[in-house]
């Protein structure tokens, strides 16, 4: 098992821990990327010097660079700002150069946990000044293996024993690699980005890859109990979307598409979206874990659909 002590902005870190947020990006404004970890992994944060403790964490999702607009709109304050506008103007004062609208390093984490002042760990004794984005520590040295104790320690002390069971799984490995995107419970956020990524970033109705108007759509809806899962999940244009959720459009378990004949009784319109009726989707997730699960497929079907 291996363990990610990240540097981290202090500001971020204690806006974050007055709202204790499901999930959070741990952006970098010159879009360098977190790489070769794999999902769960504990990722820890060390701020700045001259506080060289480690304060809390999350469990790693993914890395990959986004636009800045399309940061906040999946991850809004767990961007560790109030609003878009200050996360704007704190990514253009770290870059030496303008742009509006910057693709920014986004690195995803789950189920993130801060520690109270008495809590914070000392870095290890091996950390180094120099280090300017983070290090990897393995548990079985005698450094990764104390910094885990810890780590364990302070998690049963911040859930009063009630989590402490779950993150202990996760730290055993049983919650460890893909296994974690089943097994836990994701935020919104990283739904829409999981999705996103498996539909390459195209409408999976039309083939659209103007990404601003591309979202991720539930097949169950979150508030019915749907998972955050990608196979719980369609990107598709924001129009198809609305559609979509009101049972105007279906998408059956062999993934074609079906058009309610009530668009033309109720709106006198729909020339546009009957083209798409019978039709195949034209992009489907290439790994088969992300497919869309047909039984949410047939519950939609039945419960949404206006036939």
């Amino acid at each position: 098992m291996k363990l990610f002590v990240a540097v981290t902005d202090n500001g971020w870190f204690t806006y974050l821990s007055t709202i204790n947020p499901d999930e959070v990006n741990f952006w970098s404004p010159s879009g360098k990327l977190v790489s070769n970890l794999e999902i769960g992994t504990p990722f820890l944060f060390k701020l700045h010097s001259p506080y060289n403790y480690i304060v809390g964490g999350g469990f790693y999702i993914r890395s990959e660079k986004l636009p800045l607009s399309l940061a906040w709109d999946a991850f809004k304050e767990k961007n560790g700002v109030a609003n878009l506008t200050d996360l704007r103007k704190k990514i253009i004062s770290l870059r030496k150069e303008y742009s509006y609208d910057p693709l920014i390093g986004c690195t995803i984490l789950n189920e993130p946990f801060f520690f109270p002042r008495n809590l914070w760990i000392p870095v290890p004794v091996d950390w180094s000044k120099n280090i300017v984005r983070g290090k990897t520590y393995d548990s079985i040295t005698t450094t990764g293996k104390l910094l885990w104790k810890e780590l364990q320690e302070n998690l049963t002390l911040i859930n009063h024993g009630k989590q402490v069971k779950e993150h202990t799984i996760i730290l055993n490995g049983q919650k460890y690699g893909r296994s974690y995107l089943t097994q836990s419970r994701l935020g919104q956020g990283t739904f829409r980005l999981l999705v996103t990524d498996a539909y390459k970033r195209q409408c999976a109705f039309s083939g659209e890859k103007t990404l601003p108007a591309l979202e991720a759509a539930h097949i169950i809806p979150y508030h019915e109990n749907g998972p955050n899962l990608t196979d719980n999940g369609l990107l598709i244009r924001s129009d198809f979307h609305k559609l979509f959720d009101k049972g105007y459009i279906t998408v059956t378990p062999n993934y074609r598409i079906e058009v309610s004949k009530r668009i033309r009784e109720e709106y006198e319109n729909g020339r546009d979206y009957y083209a798409f009726h019978g039709k195949s989707l034209l992009i489907l997730p290439k790994v088969k874990e992300d497919m869309p699960n047909k039984e949410f497929l047939e519950w939609h079907n039945v419960n949404r659909f206006l036939g």
